[in-house]
């Protein structure tokens, strides 16, 4: 405590300039975040995510004086000063994570829980026992996840089960008779606890009849995506055409012997076109492909998986928090609010927000709380109505207190905001 007192009087910065982790986790990208914002990558190692914000397995580091300390440190020495006595109190931590995500591969199909299922969950793995750490968690805290993705590049993703009539369309197409009995008694239950029962069966598959399946599934998969005249699903932002038996070809490449390989005849197929966003609910399965983008979420680690990767799955838990609602593909996209240049995204949610600011000239913001800045196409600079300024090159993050309250910003490019 006498440390973090003692902080406070060289603290009182509005501009706190930001180190961030990177993730070298494999399915990232070798290329783009170096491209995208000259960060360097001299030993050519995936560069996966940047993690911006005060997360204890990626925490950033701000400096001060000659010294650098953990963004958390930095917060823990006044939550009302740096974030606010509203967000302090309601969360009592920065309550988001931002990154930028960068896929050379696609990620595991994953579903968040909801706030009540995580506190639910989290406690009775805690009352088991079960290390925070093991390969067997579902829930490393009692937090949902809810999240939002903005594309830097074409951005391929699954989000949301396609119609029941469309994905009982998909399947006989494939004409499977390991999973016939299945598919029939889906048509005969056009239902979520039908769909809920189809779901369960096809993760649940095993030994002989999952190899069957998905052989199946991919002798059908290549044959079609030798051709790109046939078998087209409209599944991309802008409507047009693509081959929808050609992605699970390959994602096979990726993932042999996968039951997620067939997730792309249930869920919803994307590609969002660069300055596109779209918000991932809780309890909807959701996929990133591949592409860069930034992505901002509560602070949470929970996450239950349903395909696409050799780690722990827990399907009962996983279709337990599962809405198996249709999610329409016209309903994919978040509309920005747009006034003045600062497209602002509608989030559903309390713990963040997100805008772009197109350009700035000599602009005037307001702040309310904690927020983090990005230039996304060339550097910023800042200054604070007490004089302080600070400039921020492309594909640097400031990190701005609560106390700020306001400062201007001069950019001819874009700025991403991350705040609440």
């Amino acid at each position: 405590m006498m440390m973090q007192l003692a902080l406070i009087p060289t603290l009182m910065r509005k501009f706190f300039p930001m180190t961030n982790v990177i993730q070298h986790y494999a399915w990232g990208s070798r290329s783009s975040i170096n491209q995208l914002f000259d960060i360097k990558n001299p030993s050519a190692e995936p560069q996966a995510e940047v993690w911006m914000g005060a997360h204890p397995n990626g925490c950033s580091t701000v400096g001060y004086g000659e010294h650098a300390t953990k963004l958390s440190t930095l917060i823990d020495c006044n939550h009302r000063l740096f974030l606010s006595e509203q967000i302090a109190n309601r969360f009592g931590e920065l309550p988001y994570l931002f990154k930028i995500l960068a896929a050379e591969k696609a990620l595991s199909i994953q579903v968040h829980p909801n706030k009540a299922q995580a506190e639910r969950g989290f406690a009775v793995e805690q009352q088991q026992g079960i290390p925070l750490d093991a390969a067997n968690r579902n829930y490393k805290d009692p937090n949902h996840k809810p999240e939002l993705v903005y594309a830097l590049t074409s951005y391929q993703a699954m989000n949301g089960f396609r119609s029941i009539d469309q994905i009982i369309a998909n399947f006989e197409q494939l004409a499977i008779p390991e999973i016939k009995a299945w598919l029939d008694e889906l048509e005969a239950n056009l239902t979520p606890q039908g769909l809920a029962t189809f779901f369960y069966a096809l993760l649940s598959m095993t030994g002989q009849q999952k190899d069957q399946a998905l052989a199946k599934l991919s002798h059908y998969a290549n044959e079609y995506a030798k051709n790109d005249t046939q078998s087209y699903v409209k599944h991309s932002a802008n409507q047009s055409d693509e081959p929808l038996f050609a992605l699970i070809a390959e994602l096979e490449h990726q993932y042999p012997g996968d039951v997620g390989l067939f997730a792309p005849l249930l869920l919803n197929v994307i590609t969002l076109e660069p300055g596109q966003a779209m918000f991932l609910d809780a309890e909807t399965p959701h996929a990133y492909i591949k592409g860069t983008g930034l992505e901002i979420m509560a602070n949470s680690d929970n996450v239950l998986r349903a395909g696409l990767t050799p780690k722990f799955m827990d399907i009962d838990e996983l279709v337990a928090c599962t809405r198996f609602d249709e999610k329409p593909f016209d309903s994919l996209l978040l509309q920005p609010n747009k006034s003045d240049d600062i497209w602002d995204y509608p989030i559903p949610v309390d713990d963040f927000k997100f805008s772009i600011i197109q350009h700035s000239h000599q602009r005037i913001m307001y702040t309310h709380g904690a927020e983090i800045l990005l230039p996304l196409d060339q550097g910023m600079t800042l200054t604070h109505p007490d004089g302080e300024s600070c400039v921020i090159e492309k594909g640097q993050s400031v990190f701005i207190p609560a106390y700020a309250q306001s400062y201007r910003i001069e950019c001819a490019g874009r700025v991403a905001r991350a705040y609440n």
